[in-house]
């Protein structure tokens, strides 16, 4: 079996000196999986994202990336080794063209134009309806265009890690099936690894490798998707809730 692409070792970290939120968290995430991570309000999910990307720092605790250490590293030195970060909110730049966003996805490899206009292709042609638009303010385009944008853009690095946190969050349920087909791209595509955080719970465990459940800041179940029966989910749920 591979070595994980991601390794979290006794992760403590919070926003508050002495106060954590993740109690302890150990997790992997194999090369080439969307991982899964649910579990109630509250229960962590977002910062773990946050702390893996650089955002928050662990009051102690392991995480290695690829095989090197990355806690407490600032974020684009984390995303200098490869990861990219979708945050909830749809992160467009709204005066800009669709193109300039693109552009702001490559800026690590700035200097590189034959390696940016390759991407940029490449992401052209597997997201037609971006192409279009290319010369657009990035503002005029619709929910389900704009969270597409956010997407692409991370892909234009190429990143190995995919840190997506609640990409389904205040979208029309005509438009989940369709950021599920973005992440699922994003694999196929530039073979990204994800971790994903949502709690469209249902939806999200039948596009998932392997699952965590979180509770407390620690993990209550985890294992492959297909052990993640409704049944299974709404009573762990239940556990968690009822204490």
């Amino acid at each position: 079996m591979s070595e994980p692409l991601l390794t979290v070792e006794n992760l403590h970290a919070g926003y508050t000196s002495g106060i954590d939120v993740l109690q302890g968290l150990s997790l992997a995430v194999a090369r080439g999986s969307l991982t899964l991570i649910i579990g109630p309000n509250g229960a962590g999910k977002s910062t773990l994202l946050k702390v893996l990307f650089g955002f928050l720092k662990p009051h102690r605790g392991r995480v290695r990336f690829a095989g090197a250490p990355i806690d407490g590293l600032e974020p684009y030195a984390v995303k200098a080794l490869g990861a990219g970060y979708v945050p909830q909110e749809i992160n467009v730049f709204p005066l800009l063209t669709v193109e300039e966003n693109l552009r702001m996805g490559g800026y690590l490899f700035r200097r590189d134009k034959a390696r940016l206009n390759e991407q940029l292709a490449k992401l052209y042609a597997t997201f037609p309806v971006l192409a279009a638009r290319r010369r657009e303010p990035a503002g005029g385009l619709s929910g389900g265009q704009a969270r597409m944008l956010s997407v692409a853009r991370e892909m234009m690095a190429a990143p190995a890690l995919m840190l997506v946190d609640e990409p389904t969050a205040g979208l029309a349920p005509a438009l989940v099936d369709q950021v599920y087909e973005l992440l699922q791209t994003a694999r196929r595509s530039i073979g990204a690894t994800i971790l994903l955080v949502d709690q469209n719970v249902g939806d999200a465990v039948r596009q998932a490798d392997y699952v965590y459940m979180l509770d407390l800041g620690r993990i209550r179940a985890e294992g492959p998707a297909r052990d993640f029966s409704p049944g299974r989910v709404s009573g762990l749920f239940k556990e968690a809730l009822l204490g």
